[in-house]
């Protein structure tokens, strides 16, 4: 048994997935799945206030990575309290987690406490490599054989749904929005995860398969007019993501989409299942295919 602290809610997941959650030790701030890490010590906190609007929350991001500044801060101190064999974070994104540079920072204190905690780095960048985090993290963990046995299974649940997907007729396009003030589509994996739903990425999203989400203008998502579109901003639960829809009926511009004017918006827990690059993506899909297939569930 290993002590882990993850700085990051998706390698929580993963730890999840693998029935390992008792080996963790600490957790960061937006951790929350399985429910029972969210007892668990917090070494991070966000540096920007909650509840703003997109637009102000956008600036604050723009103006804190323009000045090289973390947006979030690491709790050094309970770190090397906690003592860990493995500490799980990231280098993908410095908008969604404590930037890794805190990060060796921390563990260059706890090596001179004698210390000497691995540190592992997810950085997947599609579907394929979301399900691969399983079995890397298990490796390090010393568990290969379970997070092999996991994987099979997500690989299994991933090629009966695009199975289905095949199916579906006639073939819709979709919009999955990852921010809605200013408007980014949905990169990295979401391209991946439309497809194997059943759906046809807006060429907008297309061509941010497998790469950073970007800022792009209103008038290129008219041009896209897809025929339904997925709300669901990073960090955003369903509830959420519904306020942001009707926050999104102030502009014109989105009040002309064919997909507003025929009721095809959908609002989801991007949180759980699409910002989050963990197993429940496969959920995520299970609702995109849902949604396709005019039933919500």
């Amino acid at each position: 048994m290993k002590r882990i602290v993850s700085l990051l809610p998706s390698a929580t997941d993963v730890v999840g997935a693998l029935g390992l959650e008792s080996w963790l030790v600490g957790v960061s701030h937006e951790c929350d799945w399985p429910p029972s890490v969210q007892s668990l010590p917090r070494l991070t906190r966000s540096l920007i206030a909650p509840n703003l609007p997109p637009s102000r929350i956008d600036a604050l991001v723009n103006q804190s990575l323009h000045a090289h500044r973390s947006l979030y801060a690491l709790d050094a101190d309970l770190l090397r309290q906690l003592k860990p064999d493995v500490i799980l974070t990231q280098e993908l994104c410095d908008v969604c987690a404590v930037n890794y540079d805190q990060v060796l920072g921390a563990a260059r204190l706890l090596r001179q406490d004698g210390e000497s905690p691995a540190i592992l780095s997810l950085e997947p960048t599609s579907l394929d490599d979301v399900i691969q985090t399983v079995e890397i993290v298990a490796n390090e963990l010393g568990e290969g054989e379970r997070g092999k046995q996991v994987v099979s299974r997500l690989r299994q649940r991933v090629d009966a749904l695009r199975e289905q997907g095949n199916q579906l007729q006639p073939k819709r396009s979709v919009l999955v929005l990852e921010w809605p003030d200013p408007p980014f589509p949905g990169g990295h994996w979401v391209a991946d995860m439309v497809e194997v739903a059943g759906g046809v990425n807006v060429p907008l999203q297309e061509r941010l398969r497998h790469k950073p989400s970007r800022r792009v203008t209103w008038q290129e998502i008219q041009e896209s007019d897809p025929d339904l579109i997925v709300v669901g901003p990073c960090g955003y639960d369903r509830a959420k993501s519904a306020e942001a829809i009707a926050q999104l009926a102030r502009w014109p511009e989105w009040q002309s989409l064919r997909a507003v004017q025929s009721g095809q918006i959908f609002p989801v827990d991007a949180n759980s299942f699409f910002s989050r690059p963990g197993p429940r993506l496969v959920e995520g899909i299970e609702e995109l295919q849902r949604i396709l297939m005019g039933d919500r569930g």
